[in-house]
């Protein structure tokens, strides 16, 4: 038990260290590192491989916001206003005004071992669900704040948290990431949902019953747990595991959503996701005039686009601009 929480509190101090080259945090950083340390005293090892829920669960049936009453209305004149004209929050999301906005953004896979957007598929609003819902709302906010981060490192985190990798195994570079993004408190609370390596024989006989796409997302997960750790995979190796090549079947649960269906937010403005890549999105909201909306913040780390397919991927927005060539 002692071995367990000095390796714990050795790995959140490395993280104090390296956070300190960029942010010095000081003694009260520190305090907080070994109270979230402490915590984790009684954390042997991780959960089994089919234990407990995803870190993020938002799914198709959380997407009941669509309007199909608005496909094919046309486009508004003069045009949509840039969305960076509207003031900023500290969330790096945006204060609304009556009109119609839209930003090229940057967006991040939420869903390993699935198929990225295409084939005419449209996505529809669903909010952030699952036990991580605060780390990955926290990073995509960090991330419009920290722009000297690069978006495939930022990626590369979330991939770390939707495959439950033990954050002190991480390599170092991802860990001073995380350390400027996340809180020590919410390292700690990861740590805890984080599951062990699996050799091959008992990974098979864990899989023997599961069902064919859970199978392949979880498959998807372990190779990334493993090469997160590996000094010599390169993003382009993690990503052609995460996100998948080739024409997307049907998904089990699936239902027809047109390319540039409309959801309404429950704050009452509307918002849709128009895809280019699982990097980068097109967003667009429609703020009416006199629906009460104006001076209501559009956060977009609370917004995750799911498509109406289920073999692709939920991708989660940010207030992060996408340079468009």
């Amino acid at each position: 038990m002692k071995t367990v929480m000095r390796k714990n509190f050795l790995f959140l101090a490395t993280l104090a260290l390296v956070l300190g080259t960029v942010q010095q945090p000081g003694l009260a950083q520190l305090g907080k590192i070994k109270d979230a340390a402490g915590k984790l005293g009684n954390k042997v090892s991780g959960p089994s491989l089919l234990e407990g829920e995803p870190p993020i669960t938002t799914s198709l049936k959380d997407a009941t916001f669509g309007e199909p009453s608005m496909d094919g209305t046309p486009t508004p004149t003069p045009g949509f206003t840039s969305m960076m004209t509207l003031e900023r929050t500290l969330n790096g999301g945006f204060i609304l005004r009556p009109g119609y906005y839209e930003m090229h953004t940057q967006s991040y896979c939420l869903k390993a071992g699935t198929h990225g957007p295409g084939g005419g598929d449209g996505y529809l609003y669903a909010p952030p669900k699952g036990h991580a819902r605060d780390a990955v709302m926290t990073i995509v906010r960090g991330s419009v704040r920290h722009q000297e981060i690069p978006q495939q490192k930022i990626q590369l985190l979330l991939w770390a948290i939707i495959a439950r990798a033990k954050f002190e195994n991480l390599s170092p570079d991802l860990k001073a990431v995380a350390a400027q993004l996340l809180t020590p408190q919410q390292i700690a609370t990861l740590n805890r949902g984080a599951l062990d390596y699996l050799p091959g024989p008992a990974h098979d006989k864990a899989m023997q019953s599961v069902p064919g796409p859970l199978r392949q997302a979880l498959e998807a997960e372990a190779r990334l747990r493993q090469m997160l750790t590996d000094p010599n995979s390169s993003f382009a190796q993690m990503e052609a595991v995460a996100v998948l090549s080739g024409a997307a079947p049907l998904g089990e649960g699936s239902f027809t959503v047109p390319a540039g269906r409309w959801s309404r937010h429950p704050d009452g403005y509307y918002v849709r996701y128009l895809p280019r890549s699982y990097s980068y999105t097109l967003t667009q909201i429609w703020v009416p005039e006199g629906s009460g909306v104006a001076g209501q913040e559009y956060d977009p780390a609370t917004h995750i686009a799911v498509p109406g397919n289920t073999a692709r991927q939920r991708l989660i927005q940010s207030g992060r601009s996408h340079q468009v060539p």
